[in-house]
């Protein structure tokens, strides 16, 4: 039977790109809003790490399956490394992608190209690994790039209009969803994730 995992997001987006990263292992990755409606944690921690491993503990408690959750962001060197932890919840709570876009391109305003660098980082968490000699397992991956100036694209969510990848040319919502899982910092996460599955959890490949 194939090892049963919850997805601890309700992000449509993130959902789709999780199934493709992982396609090809012996999981069935199910949808939290399949279950019973539960109280999502409250994202207090200081880091990435903090939170995802309370998502996939919470959604754990919640479903008795092993959780897979992830939490990440974009962290900018103009801004001290800001929005970082908080940059689902930049700006408050009345914006959109689009307002949080909005106000981060004008928080830079008059900043050079060469000091507008920035990267996503994502971790992702596992809890329980089954099988795994430790409690959990967790992965970290990273995209580089810098704050264009204007939105571009009209692809993906999140920050990805405005964030562009210098030797593509092209900000994450110029490329077609391919391109991006293969270069994303969920992906690289995830695609280590996947490696710990099939080494600690005993995860078979299917393709």
């Amino acid at each position: 039977m194939s090892l049963q995992i919850v997805l601890a997001t309700r992000n449509r987006g993130k959902i789709r790109e999780i199934r493709t990263i992982l396609a090809g292992l012996d999981v069935e990755l199910l949808d939290s809003l399949d279950f019973p409606p539960f109280a999502e944690p409250a994202e207090e921690g200081e880091t990435f790490l903090e939170n995802a491993l309370a998502k996939a503990k919470a959604v754990h408690r919640a479903t008795g399956c092993p959780s897979l959750a992830d939490d990440s962001g974009l962290e900018v060197d103009a801004l001290g490394g800001f929005p970082g932890v908080r940059s689902a919840r930049y700006g408050g709570p009345g914006l959109d992608d689009g307002g949080r876009c909005a106000k981060l391109l004008e928080e830079l305003a008059g900043v050079r190209d060469e000091d507008r660098g920035a990267r996503f980082r994502c971790a992702a968490v596992l809890y329980p690994a089954p099988g795994a000699a430790r409690k959990g397992l967790a992965a970290e991956g990273f995209l580089y790039g810098r704050i264009a100036g204007s939105p571009r694209g009209s692809c993906g969510f999140g920050y990805d209009p405005v964030f562009l990848v210098p030797e593509r040319g092209m900000t994450l919502a110029e490329m077609d969803p391919g391109e991006k899982n293969a270069m994303s910092h969920r992906y690289r996460a995830f695609v280590e994730m996947k490696h710990m599955l099939i080494r600690d959890c005993g995860v078979a490949a299917t393709g």
